[in-house]
This record gives C-alpha cells, sequence and structure tokens, in this order.
C-alpha cells in the first residue's frame, strides 16, 4: 500500500479540500508548515515520510481560472519526487504539451472529459492516469467512459469527492465494483481516508495506493505508521521476479 499525499492547489496556496465544495476551499492551516505556500506544504509532509510521490489537483487549471505552472516547476527542482498533476486536460494537444513540457505525470479527471477518445489514445501511455470521479452516486464524465474498461490506462484513481476531508471513510463498495472490471490496472483509492485501520482495509480490497491530505495534517496517519508500510512495500518489491 502507498500513501500519496495530496496538494490541492488554488490561487497560489495550498487549499483544505472538503466534499469537494470547492468554492469554500481556504488556505490550509496545518501544524506541518507556517504557511501555505505549496513548497512549505510539501516540505513539512516528507517530513513525516519517505514518499515518492504527491498527487496535485491544479483547482485554478481545472476551473478554467489560471494554472499552477510555476508552482509545479518549483517543486520539481527543490524536491526529489514525482508529481502526478490533474490540470483539467480535456483535449489532445493540450495533452501533448503537458506531457511535452514534463511538468509531471498527466491525470485526466473524468469530470472534466467531454468524451472517451481522448483517455483511449493515452491509455497505453506509462505518464498518464485516469482519475474516475464521483460525487455521492453519480459519476462525473462520460457516462461512456466509465462503461468502458479498455480505454482505461494502468493507473485507476477511484475519487469520491463528497468524501473528501469529511473522515467518512473510504468508498470501499465503489472501490470494490471497480475492481472488478479494473482487470490488472494499480487502483489509487482518494476520499474519507482516516488512518492505518483504512489503508489495511483498502489493501485487502486489492488497491495499490491511497490519496491521502486531512489524515496527514490532523495527525491521524502518523509517522511510524507510514514507515511501517514502507517498510512492507519495499520487502514486496524485492520479492518481486
Amino acid at each position: 500500500m502507498e500513501v500519496i499525499p495530496v496538494l490541492d492547489l488554488m490561487g497560489g496556496s495550498v487549499v483544505r479540500a472538503r466534499r469537494g465544495e470547492r468554492a469554500r476551499y481556504r488556505p490550509i492551516a496545518t501544524p506541518l508548515s507556517l504557511s501555505s505556500d505549496p513548497l512549505d506544504v510539501a516540505r513539512g509532509l516528507l517530513r513525516i515520510g519517505p514518499f515518492e510521490r504527491f498527487y496535485v489537483a491544479d483547482l485554478d487549471a481545472i476551473a478554467g481560472s489560471g494554472d499552477h505552472q510555476a508552482v509545479l516547476r518549483g517543486l520539481q527542482s527543490e524536491l526529489d519526487l514525482e508529481l502526478w498533476v490533474d490540470g483539467g486536460i480535456a483535449d489532445p494537444a493540450a495533452a501533448r504539451h503537458w506531457l511535452d513540457a514534463g511538468l509531471g505525470h498527466l491525470v485526466l479527471g473524468s469530470e472534466t472529459q467531454t468524451d472517451v477518445p481522448l483517455v483511449r489514445r493515452l491509455c497505453g501511455d506509462p505518464r498518464v492516469a485516469l482519475s474516475l470521479d464521483f460525487r455521492g452516486d453519480d459519476f462525473l464524465g462520460p457516462s461512456a467512459l466509465l462503461t468502458d474498461p479498455d480505454a482505461w490506462p494502468d493507473r485507476l484513481i477511484v475519487m469520491t469527492l463528497a468524501r473528501v476531508g469529511s473522515g467518512a471513510g473510504p468508498d470501499l463498495a465503489r472501490i470494490a465494483a471497480i475492481r472488478a472490471v479494473a482487470g490488472p490496472r494499480k487502483l489509487y483509492a482518494a476520499g474519507g481516508i482516516r488512518g492505518a485501520a483504512d489503508l489495511a482495509a483498502l489493501e485487502q480490497a486489492g488497491v495499490a495506493g491511497a490519496l491521502v491530505a486531512s489524515c496527514l495534517h490532523d495527525g491521524a496517519l502518523t509517522g511510524q505508521e507510514i514507515a511501517a508500510l514502507h517498510r512492507a512495500r519495499t520487502y514486496a518489491r524485492r520479492r518481486e521476479p
């Protein structure tokens, strides 16, 4: 089980995400950092554990009101880790420009897609992940994308927006439904994860990793627990043929 910290970016700051209600997001106040500056927050998160990658939601880019490319370049230059970035990209030219720019791995969020062909075109690229976004029982995006697993890339994020920052626990039923049709693809859970017990339940459900934020900032998932997960993951890698 891999733990992937989340940075939600809005207006140049890391914001505290809750239930996908983006109009109510505010700059984060966290004991891990003296400010909401993305680099400060990222460094605070790295003091908890040896994370290999961060997930970044560029909420301004998703909303079409700007972007955080300069911030992403700063994170890349200062920190030795991989970035998975959802910037609301939904057309081939923008996707190609993003991948050529080398600002991070590209996350295609279903909520911003208008059809299936872009995802299908990029599904074989190892730098691309697909986020299947849900709000309540509703899938956000083209219904054909949810029912066409052949178009999915090797990495899938199951994002339950109503649970983000809620402490409600992960949506295990939905994850199980996606797991049943995803084949060998790696699944990553996002939304509602409260701590190590939820991570254990997700691992039992066949999930490869989890996107987390609140439980790190609130201290519910500790450095000691993350270290144990990291040791287990390293051991499993060494045993792979």
